[in-house]
């Protein structure tokens, strides 16, 4: 059985809310375990409307230091202070976030009952900056007006599944079962050697899921989500307003099914919608063009990877 890998839209908008569609933030969820990506005004709230449990996040990754990203930060910051939070908050973001919240807590008086520890992220070279031994975060150099970085989200392999029946029957013990599950062959006290092919089988493929918003056309980020299962990718335009897309640093959706077709994604989910879209059918027909398994997100929607 699949473990749960999933992510949770809380905003899809670009720039400014609508009457439908938040600012940008996402949850993912890895086996119960709940990383916040971006945190545009409204997050909170919107965390609220999903039920899901704030103080299970422990996790923060800001894109960039646009507001439409990470104004809600500074009130879900003290929404846990409030609350009495005690459990480290890591925040993952551009090096003057940790100034800009520091002042904001300094003008309030405002001292935290808990320890928040801000993580340093250069848009320059991919760099893994999460790693709990289940899955990877690493960050994805983008192209847009300040600096700006994606983030791949990325199980680390399963052990192979161990074949309990074939164990037995060629008598390996217990105290092998670890070692086989890694790889290796199975050698007995007499020195005869059975093969980990025989032992176990393959365990299940590993997943990834790729955050890149906000960016213009960039090319180079498709060899670094090679074969990903599932990528956000904002198309805040259509093709026929190249021109400001590429004044602006933004992707139009035909460029974000072209970056899914380069990296061989499974599934592509368009987001970051400029609010003059009421009607988001022309952007999915102009991706879908390029990219057939594209999908249009919504806000408070749940997409597994």
């Amino acid at each position: 059985m699949m473990k749960k890998f999933e992510v949770t839209i809380l905003g899809s908008s670009a720039a400014l809310p609508t009457r439908n569609r938040n600012l940008s933030a996402q949850v993912v969820n890895y086996r119960d375990r709940l990383f916040l990506i971006d945190c545009g005004e409204g997050t909170q709230m919107h965390l609220k409307r999903n039920r899901i449990r704030m103080g299970k996040i422990n996790h923060i990754f800001i894109s960039h230091l646009h507001g439409d990203h990470f104004y809600g930060l500074i009130g879900l910051v003290s929404t846990y202070h409030l609350l009495g939070r005690r459990e480290a908050l890591h925040v993952y973001g551009p090096e003057p976030l940790e100034q800009i919240i520091s002042i904001q807590l300094d003008v309030s008086s405002t001292t935290l009952q808990y320890p928040l520890v801000f993580h340093v992220t250069q848009h320059s070279e991919p760099e893994e900056i999460f790693n709990d031994g289940r899955i990877s975060v690493t960050t994805l150099p983008l192209l847009h007006r300040v600096p700006t970085t994606g983030f791949l989200f990325r199980e680390l392999p399963h052990p192979r599944k161990l074949i309990r029946e074939a164990a037995d029957r060629y008598g390996v013990p217990v105290s092998a079962f670890e070692d086989i599950r890694a790889g290796n062959d199975y050698v007995d006290e007499e020195g005869n050697s059975i093969p980990n092919s025989l032992l176990t089988r393959e365990s299940s493929p590993v997943r990834s899921y790729a955050y890149c918003s906000d960016t213009g056309y960039h090319e180079p980020v498709a060899a670094l989500i090679r074969n990903c299962d599932l990528l956000y990718h904002e198309a805040t335009f259509m093709q026929d307003m190249l021109a400001s897309a590429r004044e602006k640093q933004h992707a139009t959706a035909a460029d974000a099914a072209t970056i899914a077709k380069l990296a061989g994604a499974k599934r592509l989910l368009l987001g970051h919608f400029s609010a003059r879209y009421e009607d988001l059918q022309p952007l999915l027909d102009e991706a879908k063009a390029i990219f057939s398994q594209t999908g249009l997100v919504e806000d408070d929607a749940t997409y597994e990877v």
